[in-house]
């Protein structure tokens, strides 16, 4: 009956996340990694942290740390095979975001912040300084 009951909780607070404002989703994100889920189609923002390397196996990914509000820190890995690349992004930037979150243990992923060429796949988006990347 628990097990229901969060489900239903979970997924009402899904649907609420399309109208809420962009960092409201801190809750959201914050509960999908409290209890370990993945496959969550989240909005948000946060500061940027770390500048990482590129991903270059397989499809290149961009990819950069954020903390949110919350204080819980995301690994965005944005597709710039099939997204240009966020321009002049440094340590400090506010970056919004549009993806699915994977839960990981150092706070979790986001990614398909891009359009699904296959068109199955919600299409995501990354905001910086004025400019959307998709």
């Amino acid at each position: 009956m628990m097990k229901w009951l969060f489900i239903c909780l979970f997924t009402c607070l899904l649907a609420l996340t399309s109208v809420l404002p962009v960092g409201a989703n801190d809750t959201v994100i914050q509960r999908a990694y409290e209890s370990k889920s993945g496959d969550v189609q989240v909005n948000g923002s946060g500061r940027v942290v770390h500048i990482l390397a590129d991903d270059n196996q397989g499809s290149s990914h961009q990819k950069f740390i954020l903390k949110l509000n919350s204080g819980l820190t995301l690994l965005v890995a944005h597709n710039i095979d099939l997204a240009p690349r966020v321009s002049n992004l440094r340590v400090g930037d506010l970056v919004e975001f549009y993806g699915e979150y994977e839960w990981s243990k150092k706070g979790g992923v986001i990614h398909w912040t891009h359009a699904d060429p296959a068109g199955r796949h919600a299409e995501g988006w990354l905001k910086h300084d004025g400019t959307t990347y998709k």
